[in-house]
């Protein structure tokens, strides 16, 4: 593996060199073929994960474009972005038009071949396509079927458009997200979709697992996954429901900090930058306020959680000021002297660049092409959690070029001749290689 070369070459060892050293034995999903549809974020992101632990996932797209993640943000010289290397590893790329009948054919023919199946689309498009659940299942009845919407197949919103900004403002997330008075704020990224890409994934696994315990009860032993990028995020809202419901509390933007947990802040550093502090425990709060010099603040007042809500303003203002007068890494050094979670807040360079997170293989280098045909650079994408000590996943490699095993797939799967293909690739259907 590529990764494991870059690695062993920094000298980075133990967890690592472990990990990806075992790569050559079997991964958890290896025999499973996954037909992915999806495109953008949501979809793509639960194939990225399934094939990361070993799964076949053969990705359709567009003949012409692709997947519009190919051309998002910053382009590598050739026109493809590295985001899409990093979010279709492991993938087979094949080009088929869904706008034509021929093209819906060949798909499927695909899902009646495959274990699971993804798509991301409007709610009915599949099934104005004939390839929904009930158009596979008669021939395939062990298909795991994966939907991702905004809002779900069911309900009275279920045909609203429905994209990770819109639902992570109904999850409840956004509302929450920001500082007291200020309009609520957005991540600059896309987490709805990835926390849908993320339970689409599990709802796959759960569906695998599920097709022994239905195989003595019934002859179609798949199911529907059907994932809501709203309900992902609802799922990430702790106790914000229940606490409404108790208590007629409606839990507020916050800013840095954690409603009713205290202290646990982000706090300003005399290099201008800032540190993560979380004395929250007991014991913790404890030898944090002695560690910085204010045992006053250690008494009765402030013995448990329930106290400290009260007298938050005095605790944060006495660690800011105290963390105003040294830098960050004098802060996290004493910190760490007396066992208190501190942590810097990291940005894309101090990410890669971090030891720790090499050590654990979280960093992988893949090369994009060859140099013969004017590439072969290196990528760096991230690694993926969790870690398996015995079948963990890896990256074999970066993200192919659109339609790049459309001739493979389409042979060996299908048994098209070629002739067939170039008739195909004549018509439109599928993008000449």
């Amino acid at each position: 593996m590529l990764a494991v070369h870059a690695l062993k070459s920094q000298g980075v060892k133990h967890l690592a060199w472990k990990r990806f050293k075992s790569t050559e034995a079997i991964k958890p999903l290896q025999g499973i073929r996954v037909l992915e549809l999806g495109q953008l974020v949501a979809g793509p992101f639960c194939g990225s994960i399934l094939g990361y632990y070993g799964a076949e996932v053969i990705k359709v797209e567009p003949p012409k474009i692709g997947d519009p993640l190919r051309i998002w943000r910053h382009l590598d010289k050739d026109g493809q972005s590295a985001w899409s290397r990093s979010l279709s590893r492991n993938k087979k790329s094949i080009t088929l038009d869904l706008k034509t009948q021929e093209g819906r054919d060949l798909v499927k023919q695909l899902a009646e071949q495959s274990d699971v199946l993804i798509e991301n689309f409007k709610p009915g498009t599949m099934e104005k396509w004939g390839l929904g659940p009930e158009d596979i299942y008669p021939a395939n009845p062990k298909l795991i079927y994966t939907r991702i919407s905004g809002y779900g197949q069911t309900g009275p919103y279920s045909k609203r458009p429905g994209y990770a900004s819109v639902c992570e403002g109904m999850g409840g997330f956004r509302f929450v997200n920001g500082h007291p008075g200020d309009p609520p704020v957005r991540p600059n990224m896309s987490l709805g979709d990835s926390l849908a890409g993320l339970h689409a994934a599990l709802g796959v696994l759960l569906g695998l697992i599920a097709k022994n315990k239905l195989a003595s009860q019934t002859e179609r032993t798949g199911q529907v996954v059907d994932v809501a990028i709203y309900e992902s995020m609802l799922n990430m809202m702790e106790g914000v429901v229940p606490e409404f419901d108790r208590f007629d509390e409606i839990r507020q933007p916050s800013g840095t900090t954690v409603t009713g947990i205290v202290p646990t802040n982000t706090y300003p550093c005399k290099d201008g930058k800032h540190v993560i502090i979380g004395g929250n425990g007991d014991s913790i709060y404890v030898r944090l306020m002695n560690a910085i010099g204010r045992s006053d603040l250690t008494g009765e007042k402030y013995k448990v959680n329930a106290d400290r809500v009260k007298e938050q303003e005095a605790i944060d203002g006495a660690i800011a000021a105290w963390t105003l007068e040294h830098t960050t890494d004098e802060v996290l050094e004493v910190m760490e002297k007396v066992s208190v979670p501190a942590g810097k807040i990291y940005d894309a360079k101090d990410i890669v660049e971090d030891e720790h997170i090499n050590a654990r293989g979280m960093i992988e280098n893949v090369t994009v092409g060859t140099k013969e045909e004017g590439r072969g650079w290196n990528v760096k994408i991230p690694g993926m959690s969790p870690v398996l000590g015995t079948t963990p996943g890896s990256t074999e490699w970066a993200g192919p070029d659109l339609g790049e095993h459309t001739n493979q797939v389409l042979k060996d799967l299908l048994g098209l001749s070629d002739s067939e293909i170039k008739k195909l690739e004549q018509d439109g259907i599928t993008k000449p290689k």
